[in-house]
């Protein structure tokens, strides 16, 4: 989810731990609560901060370790025990609880979106994305604001108004999931232009109905559409290019770190009076008739890189780096 999403969540949380009869009954147990679940509802993004270092370390990276099996342990420790030296005499077996919680639902949200996370680490370096809800859920965003603007304002006791959000946002959960497998499994029924070995991926957009469609043929190309009104609308073919300088690109470390990332990843090759413009794009993420989510890569006749670049681009500024390093 977005990080205004795992705030409001935080929140939520901390209202959700008043169920808890030790938190609701001290104070000072509650706000360290309350700090605890919005800074475990964050801790997994810290990762952002490889942002610093370069595009392809923080998408190769991010959603990685620090959204694995043993992170989530980590990160509980780590903020169970500064809040215990902040506030002495915790009890901090339902402090590390509501931490926990806190941490454990930002991974497991993260796991509906279309980006994903690698949650199975150590066991598997797999990218796991479910595709089922988008990174901004109106409902699950509007929901926790209403939720929270009532508990501030003592309208209704959080011990009464989050079990009952969340027992609607557990059932928000399984209807999307239901409805998206229902969905998919049932797209080549429907498409005329099936093929056997097609396989389609449904995408969840803002909008609750209408959804984009990744279908991936067996030769490797992409059909990409949109699911609206019980209706399949085609709008791109993407074939990928097999080139020599394409099999090349893929030993340079940011293409490599693009590819790790996605299995969606679909080559373009333009020849130029210098050489070879290679542009990797994640055909998932179409916007506007371009692929904004891509990796680049600029190669002499020789094969050398000139420059490179991974990230979210637009066609326009690409032109710029273009006429810039050329």
């Amino acid at each position: 989810m977005d990080s205004g999403t795992h705030l409001v969540i935080g929140f939520g949380l901390a209202g959700l731990a008043y169920i808890d009869p030790v938190v609701a009954a001290d104070p000072t147990v509650s706000t360290a609560v309350l700090i605890g679940t919005v800074i475990g509802s964050q801790a997994p993004d810290a990762d952002t901060l490889l942002r610093l270092k370069s595009n392809a370390a923080y998408i190769k990276n991010h959603r990685g370790l620090s959204h694995s099996l043993p992170a989530l342990v980590l990160w509980t420790i780590f903020i169970t025990l500064a809040l215990a030296l902040s506030f002495p005499g915790l009890p901090i077996g339902h402090v590390a609880m509501w931490v926990f919680i806190a941490v454990a639902f930002h991974v497991f949200t993260d796991l509906f979106n279309t980006y994903g996370t690698q949650a199975y680490r150590p066991f598997s370096e797999k990218w796991v994305h479910w595709n089922i809800i988008h990174i901004f859920d109106p409902f699950i965003f509007l929901s926790h604001i209403v939720a929270i603007f009532m508990w501030s304002v003592h309208l209704v006791e959080p011990n009464i108004i989050f079990p009952i959000l969340y027992t609607c946002i557990a059932v928000y959960y399984i209807w999307r999931s239901w409805y998206h497998h229902y969905l998919e499994s049932h797209l080549y029924q429907q498409d005329p232009h099936y093929r056997n070995g097609d396989r389609y991926y449904l995408i969840p957009t803002f909008h609750l109905h209408v959804w984009q469609i990744v279908k991936k043929h067996a030769d490797g190309s992409f059909a990409l559409g949109g699911y609206k009104n019980k209706q399949i609308t085609w709008v791109d073919e993407a074939s990928c290019a097999s080139h020599p300088a394409v099999e090349a690109s893929k030993q340079h470390k940011d293409i490599a770190a693009f590819l790790y990332f996605t299995s969606f990843a679909c080559a373009e090759l333009r020849q130029h009076d210098w050489g070879y413009e290679v542009r990797w794009a994640d055909v998932r993420y179409r916007h506007r008739r371009q692929y904004p989510f891509v990796a680049v890569l600029l190669m002499d006749h020789e094969m050398q890189p000139l420059d490179s670049y991974v990230g979210w681009l637009s066609d326009s500024r690409l032109e710029k780096k273009l006429r810039v390093n050329t």
